[in-house]
């Protein structure tokens, strides 16, 4: 793709970054000898580095966030109007902005009443485990503090969220980790036979892991397990969408045994599955917390919501008198008026534009082309994903499903980065299955555009496998 043109020498924003700034998810002994990548500008969903290279960003910002794509000057304009009448006050009190979403968001789901803000995905969902901790010695005597977590889930990088964390490549050196948070089996059909269930598909194979979830809560008691925290689709995990009867049967299981039911939709909330505002709400799901952040302002504002319904708000003010009966938790940056200002602004894009639709549309021709590599490219062994959100497994043979190696698919990464087009991949998450190329474009990509990275893959697993 064509350089762009660079305003001014940045080779002191490069100096600077390289001596002071400590980035993310990234080995820096490289950089003594090379530089870091800087994305200095975005528009749509392509952005610029430091030398003027251009690419298509097929993750939305690396991680899964910039949903509306970049350079949306009615954002910016409103998180600039909104800070300049009030930045900011403690949500102990209330905001405009605040009030205005949370009602928009409401509306977006049905049975849900309250929203609780904070400043980051990981920070909700331990907003939620303080919650159904409370709860349970409000309730239940101090039994039922247990949270259960799925194998290859994740929930953010608190010690907390890391507790509840089924990644362990990501959990390694960073124990002990809080207790009575335990893990159940993952769903994915196509590593059916690491469950023991590899003679099952299908809506048998679903029920089936659902169940895998019951043999738990009757090993723990149930009477020891408050919640149930599940992303609807598994992101860096893998990508794994639920298979048939999987969800029908884990709402069955939780309330069978008086079992909350957290579903994580950081990565999957705000139109990332295409067709509905959220991904639970494909699986006919009734969740007693919905936590969010990424998407809930495509990036221009740091936003995080835990949402919750009107039954366990009533449970957080049955007795005045007693000071302990409310909910005595603070997040600083929750009282925060930018992050709720560009998230209705984020909101009013994807309705006014049909992003929802977009991304089903797109998802599917995403998803054909991608299946279509599959014929032609014996290392994929799986095409897996919803909407916008998607990811490719590769193996070494698709008869033993043996992965390959991860510095191949790292390789195949740095191949489309080098034509022009960033893709992401699982890494740093489970050992030995850091395999999955992932895909996550901005709801408004085009045919054009996924066709465009659809193609940068094909032609980088040709010369990476040949």
């Amino acid at each position: 793709m064509d350089g762009k043109p660079l305003d001014n020498d940045l080779s002191g924003v490069v100096a600077a970054d390289k001596a002071h700034v400590w980035h993310h998810l990234v080995q820096h002994k490289p950089f003594e000898e090379g530089e870091p990548r800087i994305i200095v500008e975005g528009k749509g969903m392509r952005v610029w580095d430091q030398n003027g290279k251009e690419y298509i960003d097929a993750v939305s910002g690396a991680v899964w966030t910039v949903n509306v794509g970049y350079g949306r000057d009615r954002i910016a304009d409103a998180v600039h109007a909104q800070l300049k009448k009030m930045c900011y006050f403690a949500q102990a009190a209330g905001s405009v902005p605040g009030a205005l979403f949370a009602e928009k968001l409401i509306e977006k789901m049905p049975g849900m009443s309250r929203v609780y803000y904070t400043n980051s995905g990981s920070e909700a969902n331990e907003k939620a485990f303080k919650m159904v901790r409370q709860i349970a010695h409000k309730k239940y005597g101090g039994k039922k503090t247990k949270i259960l977590y799925r194998d290859r889930d994740y929930h953010g990088s608190t010690l907390a969220a890391m507790s509840a964390g089924g990644q362990d490549e990501r959990n390694m050196q960073y124990g002990p980790f809080a207790p009575d948070f335990v893990r159940v089996p993952h769903c994915m059909e196509y590593r059916k036979d690491e469950l023991g269930l590899g003679h099952l598909s299908g809506r048998e194979f679903g029920i089936a892991a659902a169940n895998q979830i019951e043999e738990v809560i009757l090993k723990e008691g149930p009477d020891t397990i408050g919640a149930l925290c599940l992303e609807p689709v598994t992101a860096g995990g893998g990508v794994i969408t639920p298979p048939e009867g999987y969800w029908e049967r884990v709402q069955e299981i939780c309330k069978q045994y008086d079992i909350l039911l957290h579903i994580d939709e950081v990565v999957c909330g705000v139109g990332r599955t295409g067709g509905e505002w959220f991904g639970y709400q494909h699986y006919g799901i009734k969740p007693d917390f919905v936590t969010m952040a990424k998407g809930v302002a495509s990036g221009y504002a740091a936003i995080a919501c835990m949402v919750t319904t009107e039954e366990v708000f009533e449970m957080f003010k049955s007795n005045p008198s007693d000071k302990l009966d409310h909910f005595r938790d603070i997040s600083t940056f929750g009282g925060c008026t930018g992050g709720p200002a560009a998230a209705l602004e984020n909101m009013a894009i994807i309705e006014e534009e049909g992003l929802l639709e977009n991304c089903a549309a797109m998802g599917a021709r995403m998803m054909g082309n991608l299946t279509a590599l599959m014929e032609k490219h014996a290392v994929i062994g799986d095409v897996r994903g919803k909407g916008l959100f998607l990811g490719c497994e590769l193996v070494k043979d698709r008869d033993s499903k043996e992965p390959v190696d991860e510095k191949d698919v790292m390789a195949v990464v740095g191949d489309c980065g080098a034509q022009g087009v960033i893709i992401g991949s699982s890494n740093r998450s489970v050992p030995g299955r850091n395999n999955v190329l992932c895909f996550s474009p901005a709801l408004i990509a085009t045919e054009k555009d996924i066709d465009a990275i659809t193609d940068a893959v094909d032609k980088a697993l040709t010369r990476v496998f040949g």
